[in-house]
């Protein structure tokens, strides 16, 4: 379907600009396209007209299947609800962070198959391009043999290495710190305590584990992340594996060794909608403000993903062209996916319709093309 929107506010590779944008064939038409006269025309006054959101990391999914310990439905279902929730967000690529760990349950090897093979099998009739983002536990060394097949397979967007094992290992006796993993594995905390135990002896075997791992995203032109960089030396280590993008790093000193070598910074969107991190983490906004951020993602939490940009240009720590790029551009860069991320002549047609209140609300959400959300029929016509 060709699509037609007309008068709004445009964020264009330059700057905002009245534009009329053409879209035709999932693409965006030359900006002096004559638009086909059955063109679906959306009057996008006092709208802004930015390009889609692309979520290098998110997890809210995770509440879609499992919204209570314990109480968990299809995947199939979760995920097409999820979708919705994405669109009416304005994401148009999301990359759900689904974590394969050494612990039953909700994380566990079983529920981490079922995912990669559903997202696979429902990706067609998704209004949102759904990727894999592999969440890789460190220790567990079990999934090894398994993600090797799936690099190998094209299986796998983007792969993440994360270590939680240490700091489980230090806290297993306290239910303030990991009831909530207790919970989802479905184990007794003792039957927990005793896991993170046997997991944790076969440390020695982490490192060449890791090494394989990366050797094989690289061959397989996989992008792959580092999560939680604890250390300056940490994100030095991935660096050498060929880890290029800095998920979430701990501190500004680890942050700053990743910019001075010119790496892409994930931050999370709800820190900077909170305004701070819940774990003591750094601002995501100072990060911003000091250039350590390049990509902001949903994390748990899809809504702040499109709140961000504008939040962070009302406090002036960036203009609102450089706070949409780190939603926008940013990621799509970050991961390959050169056809995505702007309004351009020729780029994928994902487009978001924004109307700029207190709290922005996503009037309409196009993607590859399709008008796949539209939450006030006015605009039509």
């Amino acid at each position: 379907m060709a699509i037609l929107i007309r008068n709004g506010e445009a964020l264009l590779p330059e700057a905002l600009a009245r534009a009329d944008i053409a879209i035709a064939d999932g693409v965006v038409a030359a900006f002096d396209a004559t638009p086909d006269g059955s063109s679906l025309r959306l009057d996008a006054t006092g709208l802004l007209v930015l390009p889609g959101l692309v979520d290098i990391h998110g997890d809210a999914f995770e509440r879609h299947i499992m919204p209570r310990p314990k109480v968990s439905f299809d995947i199939e279902l979760a995920l097409r609800d999820a979708d919705r929730a994405l669109l009416a967000s304005g994401i148009t690529t999301a990359f759900h962070g689904v974590t394969w760990s050494w612990e039953p349950g909700l994380r566990g090897a079983e529920n981490a198959r079922a995912l990669l093979a559903a997202i696979e099998r429902l990706a067609p009739e998704l209004g949102a391009d759904t990727r894999f983002h592999l969440r890789h536990e460190t220790f567990n060394l079990d999934a090894e043999p398994d993600i090797l097949d799936w690099l190998a397979q094209g299986r796998v967007g983007v792969l993440a290495f994360n270590d939680h094992t240490e700091g489980t290992l230090k806290t297993r006796h306290r239910p303030d710190k990991v009831g909530k993993m207790v919970e989802r594995s479905g184990l007794s905390a003792e039957g927990f305590a005793e896991l993170v135990e046997r997991v944790y002896a076969r440390k020695s075997e982490v490192p060449a584990s890791l090494e394989r791992l990366a050797a094989a995203a690289r061959a397989a032109g996989v992008p792959m992340l580092s999560h939680d960089d604890m250390t300056p030396d940490m994100r030095r280590w991935f660096r050498g594996l060929g880890v290029t993008v800095a998920e979430f790093p701990i501190d500004e000193a680890t942050a700053r060794e990743a910019a001075a070598h010119g790496e892409p910074i994930v931050f999370g969107a709800p820190n900077v909608v909170r305004g701070g991190s819940h774990t003591g983490c750094p601002s995501a906004e100072e990060m911003v403000r000091e250039g350590l951020c390049t990509i902001l993602a949903s994390d748990y939490y899809y809504p702040a993903l499109a709140l961000a940009p504008f939040l962070l240009a009302r406090r002036g720590a960036a203009s609102f062209a450089e706070a949409w790029r780190l939603v926008s551009q940013g990621p799509a860069e970050a991961l390959g996916l050169n056809d995505r991320g702007v309004i351009a002549p020729g780029k994928r047609a994902d487009i978001v319709l924004v109307e700029d209140a207190l709290q922005p609300r996503v009037v309409a959400t196009i993607a590859a093309g399709r008008l796949v959300h539209l939450a006030d029929q006015r605009i039509l016509g």
